[in-house]
C-alpha cells in the first residue's frame, strides 16, 4: 500500500469516527431536578392544577416524537420502577425548549406527607432525580359533617364508657365523609377554647373521660373545612340532664313534614309531651310534627339522665304600621308598612278580595276606601304565610253645611242621622250657647263649643219616641228654640 492510499483510509476511519460520537451524542439528554411551583399539595373538586419546571440539554437530543412524563412517588417518597405512577405525559414533540414548565393535576387517592415527583423523557430515555419532599392531600369530602346525631353532649355511668361516631349518611344536609372509603380520621380532645389534643385515630371513639371531643378528616397538614361538631360527654349520676336535638331544627317548619327528635345513646328510653308519657316512644329518636314541651329519660346502663325541649313551629310574625279601622281625607294617601321576621317575603296586596296589581313591595300608598289586606308569603325555608287586613273607612265632616236646625234625629248606630247636627253658625268657633233640656227640664247639655255630637251616650226610650228641647243663644244674642224628638 502506497502512502497516498494509506491516508485516504486513515481520514476515512477517523470521519467514521467522529460521525458515530456525534449520533452517541445527539442520542443523550440530561433532565434537571424538578423546580416545584408549590410548598404543599391541597386539593379537592375545585381547584387541582399544580406547575413544575425543569431543564434539560441538549435541546438538539429530543426526537420528534419524545413525550415528558411526570411520575408521582409513594407517599413515603419512593418511587417504583416495575409500577410507575404516571401522573402527566406530554404529547410527541409538545415540549422542545429548556426550561419547561408542566401544569399537572393529583389523583383523588393522593394523601400524605412527603409525596416526590420526577420527570422522565422518551425519546432519548432518561430520567430526573426526585423533587423536594413535599405534603399532598385529594380532599374529596371538604365541608363539616356531624357526629353524635347533632346532640352536644352525652353521658355514661360511672365505670362506664360513651362511643362516639361519624353520622352516616348524616343528618340533613351533612355529606357524610363515611361515603369516602379511602378516607381516614383523627380524633381530639379541647384542651382550651381554641386549643386541642390528638387522641386516636378511627371511624370512632370510646370515651371514657369527661371531655369535648370532635373528629376531622386526616388531611395531614392540609387546612381543610372536613371537621365535627363538638360533643361534651361527661360521667353521670342519677338525675343528670342531657340533650335533645330536633333534625328540622328549632324552630322548625311544619310544613316540611315531621321533626325527628334525638337524645343521647342509651339501653332504654322513654318520651313525654308537656309532662305525659307518650305511648310506644321508646326509641333514641321521636317523630312529631306538633310544638310542645318534649322530654325523655334515658336509661344509661346504671344510672338515668333526663332531657327536655321547647319545640315551637318555624312561623314568622308580621305586623302593620297603621290601625285595622282607619280614614284618610279625600285626595290623600295613606301609606301602609308590613313589618316582617320573613325570610325572603313576598307581599300580595287586595282590595276588597281583589288583588291590586303592580302591588309586591312591603309598602303600599292606599288611596280609596275599602277593606284591604296582604300577604306576607316566607319563601326561604319553612314556605309559610301571614295574613294581614285593615280597613280605610270614608272621612265623615263633624261640620257638615246644613240649613236648617233639625228636630228630629235617630241615633241607631247606622251612621245616618245619628246626632243633632246644626248649622255652622252656631258651633264650635262661633262662642254660641247651646242648652238642651229633657221634657222635665233638666239640663243635659250647657256649651259655648258644639262639637254636632249630642247624644254622646245612649238615650234610654219608653214606649214613646222622648221629645228634648233646645235654646240657641249666639253671641249678640238672638235666639232659637225649638224640640228635637228622638225615634229609634
Amino acid at each position: 500500500m502506497d502512502k497516498t492510499t494509506f491516508v485516504k483510509n486513515l481520514l476515512a476511519v477517523l470521519c467514521f469516527s467522529v460521525l458515530v460520537h456525534s449520533q452517541s451524542l445527539k442520542a443523550q439528554v440530561v433532565i434537571g431536578a424538578p423546580n416545584l411551583g408549590f410548598s404543599q399539595a391541597c386539593a379537592n373538586t375545585e381547584f387541582n392544577s399544580f406547575y413544575v419546571s425543569f431543564v434539560f440539554s441538549p435541546e438538539a437530543a429530543l426526537s420528534p416524537s419524545n413525550q415528558f412524563i411526570i411520575e408521582l412517588s409513594a407517599p413515603d417518597g419512593s418511587f417504583s420502577s416495575t409500577d410507575p405512577n404516571i401522573i402527566y405525559t406530554s404529547n410527541a414533540g409538545e415540549i422542545t425548549s429548556s426550561p419547561a414548565n408542566i401544569n399537572f393535576s393529583f389523583p383523588t387517592e393522593t394523601a400524605g406527607e412527603t409525596y416526590r415527583i420526577r420527570i422522565k423523557s422518551t425519546a432519548p430515555a432518561a430520567t430526573s432525580t426526585g423533587s423536594p419532599s413535599f405534603a399532598a392531600y385529594y380532599k374529596i369530602q371538604d365541608s363539616p359533617f356531624t357526629i353524635n346525631h347533632l346532640v352536644p353532649t352525652a353521658s355514661y355511668c360511672a365505670g362506664g364508657s360513651y362511643l362516639l361516631t361519624i353520622d352516616n349518611p348524616g343528618t340533613g344536609l351533612n355529606d357524610s365523609p363515611l361515603n369516602y372509603p379511602s378516607l381516614t380520621f383523627k380524633w381530639y380532645k379541647e384542651t382550651g377554647p381554641t386549643t386541642s389534643v390528638f387522641v386516636a385515630d378511627g371511624e370512632s371513639l370510646t370515651v371514657s373521660t369527661d371531655g369535648t371531643y370532635f373528629v376531622e378528616t386526616n388531611y395531614g397538614t392540609c387546612t381543610s373545612e372536613s371537621f365535627s361538631n363538638r360533643v361534651t360527654v361527661t360521667e353521670s349520676t342519677n338525675g343528670s340532664t342531657t340533650n335533645i336535638v330536633s333534625s328540622l331544627g328549632n324552630p322548625f317548619c311544619p310544613d316540611s313534614g315531621p321533626t325527628t327528635l334525638t337524645t343521647s345513646a342509651g339501653t332504654s328510653y322513654q318520651w313525654y309531651i308537656d309532662g305525659t308519657a307518650i305511648p310506644g316512644a321508646t326509641e333514641q329518636t321521636y317523630n312529631t310534627e306538633f310544638s310542645g314541651t318534649y322530654s325523655v329519660t334515658v336509661d344509661l346502663g346504671g344510672c338515668i339522665s333526663t332531657a327536655s325541649i321547647e319545640l315551637v313551629s318555624d312561623m314568622f310574625t308580621s305586623s302593620l304600621n297603621v290601625d285595622t279601622e282607619n280614614t284618610i281625607d279625600p285626595g290623600n294617601s295613606l301609606e301602609v308598612i308590613v313589618n316582617t321576621t320573613a325570610e325572603n317575603p313576598e307581599f300580595l296586596w287586595y282590595l276588597n278580595n281583589t288583588i291590586i296589581p303592580g302591588a309586591t313591595g312591603n309598602s303600599y300608598q292606599a288611596t280609596q276606601v275599602g277593606n284591604y289586606k296582604v300577604i306576607v308569603n316566607q319563601t326561604t325555608g319553612c314556605l309559610v304565610s301571614n295574613e294581614l287586613e285593615f280597613e280605610i273607612i270614608e272621612t265623615v265632616d263633624p261640620f257638615p253645611n246644613v240649613a236648617d236646625i233639625p228636630n228630629l234625629i235617630s241615633p241607631n248606630g247606622d251612621g245616618i242621622n245619628d246626632t243633632w247636627v246644626i248649622p255652622n253658625q252656631y258651633v264650635s268657633g262661633t262662642n254660641t250657647q247651646v242648652i238642651i233640656m229633657d221634657s222635665y227640664g233638666k239640663v243635659l247639655l250647657n256649651t259655648n263649643d258644639y262639637q254636632n255630637n249630642w247624644p254622646q251616650n245612649e238615650l234610654s226610650f219608653t214606649s214613646v219616641n222622648p221629645v228634648y228641647y233646645y235654646v240657641i243663644t249666639t253671641q249678640d244674642n238672638k235666639t232659637k228654640k225649638g224640640s228635637i224628638t228622638v225615634v229609634k
